[in-house]
């Protein structure tokens, strides 16, 4: 089962347009321009999401707000949304893209 997820993951990032497979905190990242806006973290996928798209990825059942050192330190802008709902992934995946593209300089 991990597999099919992550190859979902990988199949949302080389089907985005100048989209970069790389890293983030040492695992599987989506980035534009060098900035990440998803990752692949516990069999999931995380994306850095503001307004209308943050609000309903967290209301997703299951979904929460993005803790990798596992430390109540959870970021704010990154949803971390369970594999039970990868086929809105792709939606997000582009929601999350064009937020840090708007914001590259």
């Amino acid at each position: 089962m991990q597999w099919k997820k992550k190859k979902k993951y990988i199949e949302i990032g080389t089907s985005l347009r100048g989209v970069e497979v790389s890293q983030m905190f040492g695992k599987p990242a989506l980035k534009v321009k060098g900035k990440a806006f998803a990752c692949f973290f516990e069999n999931e996928m995380v994306f850095k999401l503001t307004g209308e798209d943050h609000a309903r990825a967290i209301k997703l059942s299951d979904a929460k707000l993005f803790d990798p050192s596992g430390s109540g330190r959870a970021m704010k802008e990154w949803v971390q949304v369970p594999g039970k709902h990868k086929k809105e992934w792709k939606k997000f995946a582009e929601a999350a893209m064009n937020y840090v593209k708007s914001n590259l300089k």
